[in-house]
């Protein structure tokens, strides 16, 4: 039985990777309601070093460059999600806010700017950053792209392991690029 509910959740992440969107005029449209539902569950997914998720019955937090649009589209599905039998909160950042306290951060294109700093300031630390930029520039651990009006996302794994998280190879199996693998 415990093994039905993680092949579920790998189904789930399958079908959204498949899961087409019409163009996005603004970021409340289904491509961000998909991208929430890939951000919640991301953590799901991930390995995080002792410690990091802090005490039982805390919150796996997960911040947010990006507009209100984006914050309601992620608060919508973290109200429905647990990671690691936690809840999930999503808070705003605003440019130049410490990400602290966090387990994901996640940019969105519209904060594109703010972007290098606010990864800058995790570097290192066990924070999943997940982004929608430009794939020739930097970007997230995780970050996704639109490939024939399909939410994908490319992983690197490098970033990942040097913040001491490892990420599922169900979760790399889903992917559209996976960089750093050896």
């Amino acid at each position: 039985m415990r093994a039905a509910l993680p092949r579920r959740r790998l189904l789930l992440l399958a079908a959204l990777a498949g899961a087409r969107v019409q163009a996005a005029d603004d970021e409340g449209s289904a491509e961000y309601q998909v991208k929430a539902a890939f951000v919640c569950k991301f953590g799901n997914y991930v390995e995080w070093p002792a410690q990091a998720l802090g005490r039982a019955g805390e919150p796996f937090r997960i911040g947010v460059l990006g507009s209100v649009a984006v914050v309601e589209a992620l608060r919508r599905t973290a109200a429905v999600t647990e990671v690691a039998g936690r809840p999930v909160e999503v808070r705003r950042l605003s440019r130049g806010e410490a990400p602290d306290g966090l387990h994901v951060l996640f940019v969105s294109q519209a904060m594109a700017a703010a972007a290098p700093e606010a990864m800058a300031a995790v570097h290192g630390r066990p924070v999943l950053t997940v982004t929608e930029l430009d794939p020739g520039g930097p970007t997230g651990m995780i970050n996704f792209v639109i490939v024939d009006d399909k939410v994908r996302f490319d992983v690197q794994l490098l970033p990942a392991t040097q913040s001491g998280l490892k990420i599922s190879v169900r979760l790399l199996s889903v992917a559209r690029r996976v960089e750093g693998k050896s």
